[in-house]
């Protein structure tokens, strides 16, 4: 018998009871606790859960969605695998934090991530025009031009409506205003935007799968952890291929290279450069093919919204850190300077790549010169340079140099195993 939670009110702090399935309340099997997850779970932000991270109000968040989803006010296109034919399965809760919740979920036979930024649907702003017409009249400009205003306050870009595929599509119906509703609530999350706006344009993104209301769900992928010997865990990546010291270097020279990839492509390949201002293990994820994953992009923005958050007064340099990005203080008119100081690279190679090459390549797997070569080119990297026309030289001389010497590398470590 499948075991389902049905509310015997909705409001205050809902109650919910044990049942039998009927639809589509059917929710879930009950799984063990938090507490029994394996520390290689990804999307863990810490070594302790938090309280609220709770199967029983996962449960509970998610049975709501789902009478949401039964009473017409949202839908999506995982909603009924969730709550009516039940090929969507609630497996672990992963985080819990001022109402961002990530979840661990089985899609039919395949691996997810639940993700939203609230818990409830009735959390995010409502759109107020759905009251007052019919939302199939709302001319389809209108929607389009709605759509980019909430993009350019999320991120501070500005869309064409060829660009909009992603975010919008037009689909009339009868529950076409609970598209709409959907739509909305997911417009609200910027992680959301990102994934949806980059994902056919970056393998360096997480691949969204679909949506159900204001959760949307994700390529489950392992995070990687500070306290981890390699900083992403090898064996669940790589599987039987891994065996020995030798393919362990080698994975790590290839998840260097992606990680140099993905630096010249958010630099270059978007119409403004994109800056992550929260890099740490936590925040990456390595696919089977070794290329590194942004897994968590809260903290990353586009060179307007970069700018906006780093032009603030200031009476030192102290003034002008945000996490990660920084830039320096105009003491004559107390404001920050609006350019980023450091850059992406340079915190990559401060963060991640210390680790790894200080010195972990040693024995006869890779010559002591080359070592000593890759060491002293990520210190180099590591050390905040100049701005301006002049910093920029210099992040480009340290990623070819670092490209050189890691592809050098490869190819001492040709050899067999």
């Amino acid at each position: 018998m499948t075991t389902f939670y049905s509310f015997s009110h909705l409001s205050g702090h809902e109650a919910f009871t044990r049942g039998t399935c009927p639809s589509p309340g059917c929710l879930l099997q009950r799984v063990p606790t938090a507490a029994f997850i394996t520390l290689q779970t990804p999307f863990i932000l810490g070594s302790v859960f938090s309280e609220s991270c709770t199967d029983e109000k996962s449960h509970r968040i998610l049975a709501r969605l789902c009478l949401d989803y039964s009473s017409g006010a949202l839908t999506g296109d995982l909603c009924e695998d969730l709550c009516v034919a039940q090929k969507l399965v609630y497996k672990h809760c992963l985080f819990y934090d001022s109402g961002k919740k990530v979840i661990q979920a089985d899609w039919r036979g395949q691996p997810i991530i639940l993700k939203s930024k609230k818990e409830s649907f009735s959390s995010y702003q409502h759109l107020s025009m759905l009251e007052e017409v019919e939302t199939q009249d709302i001319p389809e400009t209108e929607l389009l031009l709605m759509v980019a205003l909430e993009v350019k306050n999320a991120l501070g870009l500005e869309l064409s409506n060829n660009t909009m595929g992603p975010l919008w599509t037009r689909k009339k119906g009868p529950r076409w205003k609970a598209q709409v509703a959907s739509m909305w609530s997911l417009l609200q999350q910027e992680e959301y935007i990102y994934f949806s706006l980059l994902q056919d344009f970056s393998k360096h993104v997480l691949r969204i799968i679909g949506s159900c209301g204001h959760f949307y769900a994700v390529e489950y992928l392992t995070a990687g952890h500070a306290w981890h010997k390699t900083l992403f865990p090898l064996e669940n990546v790589m599987g039987p291929s891994l065996s020995g010291h030798r393919s362990r270097v080698r994975a790590i020279i290839d998840i260097a290279l992606s990680f140099l990839d993905m630096v010249q492509h958010f630099d270059n390949d978007f119409s403004h450069r994109l800056h992550l201002c929260d890099i740490k293990p936590e925040n990456f994820a390595i696919r089977h093919d070794l290329t590194v994953v942004a897994i968590d992009v809260d903290m990353a923005f586009f060179e307007p919204k970069m700018r906006d958050i780093l032009e603030q007064k200031c009476t030192g340099d102290e003034d002008c850190n945000f996490f990660d990005c920084f830039s320096k203080c105009n003491l004559k008119i107390r404001k920050c300077g609006a350019q980023r100081a450091n850059n992406n690279l340079q915190v990559i190679c401060d963060k991640i790549f210390r680790r790894w090459f200080s010195p972990s390549l040693r024995g006869a797997l890779v010559s002591l010169p080359l070592q000593l070569q890759l060491q002293k080119a990520v210190q180099e990297c590591a050390q905040p340079g100049p701005t301006g026309a002049t910093g920029h030289q210099g992040a480009l001389k340290s990623l070819s140099e670092l490209y050189h010497l890691l592809r050098v590398t490869q190819r001492e470590l040709q050899g067999p195993g």
